[in-house]
């Protein structure tokens, strides 16, 4: 990644969002958003090169199978 890309960013483990990359420093980017114009620090870990690899990267909680209480 370098400076002037386009990058994604995943909020929140839900919402994908476009970002550009504005400066790296250290293995921290910092960010703009092109809808609001706010900008952010992340660390590489957290941005991703496509839409795709965005939505693979969001981690689905597993469903835990709750027991009743008035089983025994």
């Amino acid at each position: 990644m370098r400076v002037g890309d386009t990058a994604y960013i995943v909020e929140s483990n839900r919402i994908i969002r476009e970002v550009k990359i504005i400066r790296c420093s250290g293995g921290i980017f910092l960010v703009k958003f092109p809808d609001t114009g706010g900008g952010i620090q992340v660390k590489r870990h957290r941005l991703f090169a496509t839409r795709e690899e965005a939505k693979n990267g969001i981690v689905k909680p597993e469903k835990k199978k709750i027991a009743s209480p008035y089983k025994y």
